[in-house]
């Protein structure tokens, strides 16, 4: 009777087990919205937030924080490089739908009015759909030798 009933618990557990929130196209574009209202308030958001992100984008604010790091001479975690103000809802999403084509998605957002969509990339990478930020590539860094002028006129006086 007792090892039936563990039995029973353990099976009833694994039937509520929740499905991750990345599991859709969908569920990952309303838990990276949420995480992302989150991070003025919260510093562990920003880290959950920038896990939401294809390793695409993750990429690119590795770059981004990096570079920033070396010309500030302060570290920044990359996450840290994600504007949330950028990603703030213009409208609330009344419905979310995806199309999916193989390992990627385009998430569609409507709001009330006829005006209020939004299109947002996804890819399933790692078990789960990530959000893919299109951000445009980091141009090259002008590298000049010490000592060299940088072009810059300087004011008499200045």
């Amino acid at each position: 009777m007792r090892a039936t009933l563990l039995l029973l618990l353990a099976l009833s557990s694994v039937g509520c087990a929740r499905k991750a929130p990345n599991a859709t196209p969908e569920g990952a574009v309303r838990e990276f919205a949420e995480r992302l209202r989150r991070t003025g308030s919260d510093g562990v958001s920003a880290k959950l937030a920038y896990d939401l992100l294809a390793k695409s984008s993750q990429a690119n604010l590795n770059a981004r924080a990096e570079r920033y790091s070396n010309a500030s001479g302060k570290h920044i975690a990359p996450e840290a490089m994600i504007a949330s103000a950028s990603f703030i809802e213009r409208f609330e999403a009344r419905e979310l739908s995806a199309e999916i084509v193989g390992a990627h998605a385009r998430v569609s957002a409507s709001g009330l009015l006829p005006g209020e969509r939004a299109e947002i990339p996804c890819v399933f990478e790692d078990g789960g759909w990530r959000i893919q930020v299109e951000l445009p590539p980091l141009p090259p860094v002008d590298r000049r030798p010490r000592g060299e002028p940088s072009g810059r006129k300087v004011p008499p006086g200045g």
